[in-house]
């Protein structure tokens, strides 16, 4: 479905006539869950592409409103949720506008001590909110049950990546501990695509349709979507992550983007240069591990 100003219009006059006036402009992302819009100064409009993604809808108006007061970084809160109609057959959100710039790969913020502190101190708040009534995590499963869809995600990119030394990266991750202790909050996709950054440091992180509970180290996926080796030791000691926890999140970043190169190559190329990029770091750390 082709989402154009125009539809966003017409929503927000039929649902929401108090904000009717209001200019709406075409937001640039590279996320592939939700079109974006930005509604006057300070409002977003996010309509989900896909079923999947409308299914978040639910999830970030029921506990955005409790995780923000507990966050030391600003994160979209919900201001009215639109329902499904004739004109858009989704559930879809206004929210609030948040400013900053998505990090791309390799720029200077992924270089920034500062950035990967902050990254930090967002993580260790969110491992730290009470978990009572919590959902699970979209990414709540072990990192093991995912082998055989990243050995095929890997297969499908044979001449693409390195293989040899991508297929021993994965398999250290597997030769880590399995998480075996209570799961905590976490957001569940740090990636380019949701957090927001200004002057090297972190203004604020959004999309949360894949938070809940699960492994804590699946937020360590920050350490090589969104920054460089130096600020990603930085990143690592701040978090005081041992040595299982370390090599779990490593294995969750290289299986998230294997599947994403594998799926978005043809189509996306924002999405798989971001997904090449992972690989390849982690490629080229577990090189000079040995």
């Amino acid at each position: 479905m082709i989402i154009e100003p125009s539809l966003v219009r017409g929503l927000i006059a039929a649902q929401f006539p108090r904000w009717a006036d209001l200019p709406v402009e075409a937001v640039e992302a590279s996320g592939t869950a939700n079109a974006i819009y930005r509604l006057g100064a300070d409002k977003s409009v996010r309509l989900p592409r896909t079923e999947g993604s409308a299914a978040d809808v639910a999830t970030e108006h029921r506990w955005l409103p409790r995780l923000a007061p507990r966050l030391p970084f600003p994160v979209p809160l919900p201001l009215a949720q639109g329902v499904p109609g004739e004109a858009f057959p989704r559930p879809w959100s206004v929210c609030t506008w948040l400013e900053g710039t998505n990090p791309g790969p390799g720029d200077g913020s992924s270089a920034s001590e500062l950035l990967a502190a902050d990254l930090a101190e967002f993580v260790l708040a969110l491992r730290r909110i009470d978990p009572t009534d919590a959902p699970p995590a979209y990414r709540a499963e072990p990192l093991a049950s995912r082998d055989r869809a990243t050995r095929e995600a890997l297969a499908a990119l044979d001449g693409v990546v390195d293989r040899e030394n991508t297929t021993a990266a994965w398999n250290a991750s597997l030769s880590a501990p399995p998480f075996t202790a209570d799961p905590v909050w976490v957001h569940g996709d740090l990636q380019p695509g949701n957090v927001l950054v200004a002057d090297g440091r972190l203004t604020a992180v959004i999309d949360f349709g894949c938070t809940g509970l699960a492994d804590p180290a699946v937020d360590l996926i920050a350490a090589w979507y969104l920054l460089t080796a130096g600020a990603r030791e930085t990143f690592r000691t701040a978090m005081a992550a041992d040595d299982a926890t370390w090599t779990r999140g490593r294995g969750w970043a290289l299986s998230i983007a294997l599947m994403e190169l594998a799926h978005y190559r043809d189509s996306h190329p924002v999405m798989a240069r971001i997904a090449a990029h992972v690989i390849e770091e982690i490629v080229d750390e577990a090189a000079q591990r040995v």
